[in-house]
């Protein structure tokens, strides 16, 4: 059986291609992708500048539909609708065995080290599937962005009350307010240089502002980095409270350099976090998405083909087209 998959033969290099689809085994599911977004990380596989090599199917945040069962699959059937939680762990590695299968010492992840779901058929372990029920699939491919934002909003330890800072209003970014408003906290002021994303986060419950220098410095008792920007990295120690606590959420480059405020960071007591990938976080994304806690369908900005890929990818990279989040649809 053959499929269209969108290859990276190496970075700066996708194009369509026949490829095979990989064999069932005994306890993987075959999935019909029917929706898949491209995300920041994606980005930067195809840059070269991210874990895995190459040649590699990209495509960690995808939905779809299981065409077959291996035979020691239980919680599935064909027809079945599901999500696909990326990140696959050996559970048998002391980080495994100390429940932080994030830092898995034989990691490997759907879409970056394995074919992932930019192609019309992947093929993924049971384990790493969930059940999005009636859920349509354009949301159902959130489930695992929203996944890595709840691990990081735990991180954070977000509480009652909270004044929060988020640096960009991109689909991650609005991701982060929606999940920290249900944590409590009491406002959530976020930044951004996009008019239109500073629009939707205003109607998403936060306050906005276009530029750090109307922020007062020393006020927010979090401040969150969704940017991934090191000029906005570096920063965010300034706005974090005496005893407050910053963290850096957006991907960078692999080889990106921070240069930081180290007497300001040991004068306020900082705590600095960062948050990689999400723990077991999927289930908790497929309930807030599936009873309308946090709604996605604003986000989707694009739905393009395999074939419209490195568009996708050019429209990220220079914000155009009022992007917010792009989705490919392997069926168009």
């Amino acid at each position: 059986m053959e499929m269209k998959a969108l290859v990276m033969e190496k970075p700066g290099t996708a194009r369509v291609q026949t490829v095979p689809v990989a064999p069932v085994g005994e306890r993987d599911l075959r999935i019909k992708v029917m929706a898949s977004g491209i995300c920041g990380t994606d980005v930067h596989i195809f840059r070269g500048e991210y874990l895995g090599g190459y040649p590699v199917i990209p495509g960690h945040e995808f939905s779809g539909v299981v065409e077959e069962t291996g035979a020691k699959v239980t919680r599935f059937r064909a027809g079945d609708r599901v999500a696909v939680e990326p990140n696959i762990s050996c559970d048998n590695c002391r980080a495994c065995l100390s429940n932080k299968q994030n830092f898995c010492e034989n990691w490997n992840a759907v879409g970056v080290t394995l074919p992932g779901g930019m192609a019309e058929y992947a093929v993924v372990p049971e384990k790493a599937a969930f059940s999005i029920g009636e859920l349509p699939f354009l949301a159902g491919a959130f489930v695992e962005p929203l996944s890595c934002v709840l691990h990081g909003v735990e991180r954070a330890g977000i509480k009652l009350g909270d004044r929060v800072l988020i640096l960009g209003a991109g689909p991650i970014g609005i991701l982060l307010s929606k999940a920290i408003q249900l944590r409590g906290a009491s406002t959530i002021t976020q930044v951004d240089l996009n008019p239109s994303r500073l629009e939707l986060a205003a109607k998403s419950g936060a306050a906005v502002c276009a530029s750090l220098d109307e922020l007062p410095r020393d006020a927010f008792d979090v401040v969150v980095d969704a940017s991934g920007a090191v000029s906005l990295m570096e920063k965010a120690p300034d706005f974090a409270r005496k005893g407050g606590t910053v963290l850096w959420f957006g991907v960078p480059k692999r080889d990106a350099k921070l240069q930081l405020p180290a007497f300001t960071i040991f004068e306020k007591g900082l705590f600095l976090l960062s948050s990689f990938t999400s723990v077991r976080n999927s289930i908790q994304a497929v309930e807030l998405l599936a009873k309308g806690k946090i709604d996605v369908a604003p986000l989707v900005s694009h739905q393009l083909p395999l074939e419209d890929f490195a568009r996708g990818v050019e429209i990220i990279e220079k914000g155009a087209e009022g992007v917010l989040k792009v989705m490919i649809v392997p069926e168009k």
